[in-house]
């Protein structure tokens, strides 16, 4: 795949998150505004209200329990869905990861509340022993397979990786975002090395043998996933939800790992955060050609 067609197709990728704005949403009418007593929620990485129940119901219960205010589930198809809400005012808050912050903060405004910091959040790039491949250096003209288009830890966070080693990922590189089955990929030779998160690279060698494989470069800490509040939102409001999480984050967070999905966020910490913190995922937009967010985010 040469460069330009790489470029075309993340392009394409990026348009068609943008333009799904179907959201499906648990709330009201769309000129309903919530009172003080309800707060609309959204997860973006939570796809139907039943997943969203199921993930962060005992979290809601918790949290109501705090602050005596009703938590109201908001189901949303994706980044693009949850920036349509928070635009048209349907959602209150947002619980979203680095990349798709970026993303609505270029069309809406929202502000960060609060951030989580999970352990062990950045990304790397390692390849088989029997690659022959020992430096970052050496990816020069080879296949690189990462998760999906636009994840911080699984290709925004490589691709950056790879420019810090000097490279063009759009030029100098195949990139091939293939989702889940990265480590496979590998492992058939299909690849000839992985960006991913380092994570999840903890979790392929559960079932591999670390010996078969070379550690090639691992990146700095990532931003936070951060909890975002439309623009416009009642500031009291807003700063409920900030104390509640600072002073009970303990017990919030117990609750959230109630959903099998948040084990993610074992032992994760609470963080205060400024838009300012997340400009090196800006940056890592711009190691894989985006750097005008309104070109999928609209106007």
């Amino acid at each position: 795949m040469s460069g330009i067609t790489a470029r075309r197709r993340a392009g394409a990728a990026f348009a068609a998150l943008a333009l799904a704005g179907v959201v499906a949403g648990c709330g009201g009418d769309d000129d309903d505004a919530a009172s003080s007593e309800t707060i609309r929620l959204a997860v973006t990485d939570v796809q139907g209200l039943e997943e969203l129940q199921r993930e962060f119901g005992a979290f809601k219960d918790t949290f109501e329990e705090l602050t005596d205010t009703e938590l109201e589930f908001f189901a949303v198809a994706d980044r693009a869905a949850a920036a349509t809400a928070l635009d048209a005012d349907r959602v209150d808050v947002v619980f979203t990861g680095p990349a798709e912050y970026v993303v609505m903060r270029a069309r809406t405004d929202a502000e960060p509340i609060v951030a989580i910091r999970r352990p062990d959040y950045h990304s790397c790039i390692y390849t088989t022993v029997d690659s022959g491949i020992t430096t970052v250096d050496e990816l020069a003209g080879t296949t690189i397979a990462m998760s999906d288009v636009g994840s911080t830890s699984g290709h925004l966070g490589p691709s950056q990786l790879l420019v810090d080693a000097g490279f063009d990922p759009q030029e100098d590189m195949e990139i091939l975002t293939v989702g889940d089955a990265v480590h496979e990929a590998l492992v058939r030779g299909d690849v000839d090395a992985v960006g991913i998160g380092c994570h999840d690279y903890a979790e392929f060698m559960e079932s591999d043998d670390p010996a078969n494989y070379t550690m090639l470069v691992e990146g700095d800490p990532l931003p936070p996933d951060v909890l975002i509040a439309r623009d416009g939102f009642d500031e009291d409001t807003v700063e409920l939800v900030r104390t509640t999480f600072v002073d009970h984050f303990g017990e919030l967070l117990e609750s959230m790992l109630e959903g099998a999905d948040n084990a993610k966020y074992e032992n994760a910490e609470i963080v205060e955060v400024d838009d300012s913190d997340y400009d090196v995922v800006r940056s890592m937009y711009e190691a894989v050609g985006v750097d005008d967010f309104t070109e999928f985010v609209g106007d």
